[in-house]
């Protein structure tokens, strides 16, 4: 276990989520209880790009330069003491879907609500590939009694087609791809594991090496500790950094299925550490998302994080 320093770059989020650092320095995140897609400067002032409504979740930056936002449809807010958290169907919940937003307009788009006739539950975390197209989580949805199972998509910015890759799986979060875009690695919030399928074009993937792996994904690694998993991101040289909630953190796997280190973090005991993103000329600046009270941090991490496709194609108006 180890602890980073860090800086709060700004309070008073509604459930901050889906991190993107922008080329000038500022940050982008999603608020889901605020129903928004937020920029945030370097020092800390807080302004609304876009109402989106729903439950934005994940966010990307597009071939065409818009941000591309996973979209729940909506979560509940409950507290408990003095944390806040998302969870649940609301009772205006339609569908979820996936949005792209003009960072210069603020104008909205919603481009896919549904897949072969089948609705898009609860989009959560999305990552595009360097050929134009994006994988999305569909974490489902769920009440006190059932919850929908898993899957992840495939689809094409223009709003082309959308094809689903993988189903059958538990509450499916964090995506990611490996530097070389052959891994397509995702956490599972409730089973607090990490599952990788090889990409042998782009969105077909392929997996089955491991014994009833969800989704049919080969197994990299699990938490034996109490803890949930949310969203990752993933190091320049291949590690993936999976959020950590109760137990707050940042769990940092190799590509080989080893925890290389489990960064604590503790601000105020928030137990909602949901993302992690990097910027920077270095990509060594690191943003991690303090959900449960409502904060943006800013770490120099000890390893660059991986320049995304389409990172630098954002408007840094």
């Amino acid at each position: 276990m180890s602890t980073l320093d860090f800086d709060v770059v700004t309070t008073g989020l509604l459930f901050p989520e889906g991190p993107v650092a922008l080329p000038n320095g500022d940050a982008l995140v999603v608020e889901i209880h605020r129903k928004t897609l937020t920029r945030v400067t370097a020092d800390g002032t807080r302004s609304v790009v876009a109402d989106l409504g729903g439950g934005p979740n994940g966010a990307a930056i597009g071939p065409d330069g818009r941000v591309y936002i996973a979209n729940s449809g909506g979560l509940n807010r409950f507290e408990v003491g003095p944390y806040a958290f998302a969870g649940g169907t609301p009772e205006d919940y339609t569908t979820g879907s996936l949005q792209a937003v003009d960072l210069e307009t603020g104008a909205v788009e919603t481009v896919y609500t549904h897949c072969d006739g089948s609705s898009l539950r609860g989009p959560n975390d999305i990552v595009f590939d360097a050929h134009g197209g994006c994988y999305i989580t569909d974490h489902g949805k769920s009440n006190a009694d059932v919850a929908d199972r898993g899957r992840i998509f495939h689809c094409a910015a223009d709003g082309s087609s959308i094809t689903q890759v993988a189903g059958d799986m538990n509450a499916p979060n964090g995506i990611g791809l490996s530097p070389d875009g052959t891994r397509l690695y995702v956490s599972e919030t409730y089973t607090a594991r990490v599952w990788w399928w090889e990409v042998v074009a782009p969105g077909e993937i392929v997996g089955g090496r491991t014994l009833a792996g969800s989704g049919d994904a080969n197994f990299l690694w699990g938490s034996g500790d109490f803890r949930y998993f949310d969203s990752l991101g993933v190091e320049a040289n291949g590690n993936v950094c999976v959020a950590s909630l109760a137990t707050p953190g940042i769990c940092v796997i190799s590509p080989e299925g080893e925890l290389v280190e489990f960064v604590e973090i503790d601000t105020d005991g928030d137990p909602g550490i949901t993302n992690i993103c990097w910027g920077g000329e270095d990509m060594r600046t690191a943003y991690v998302t303090a959900s449960s009270t409502g904060k943006l941090l800013r770490f120099e991490w000890p390893r660059p994080g991986l320049v995304l496709n389409n990172q630098t194609r954002a408007a840094v108006v």
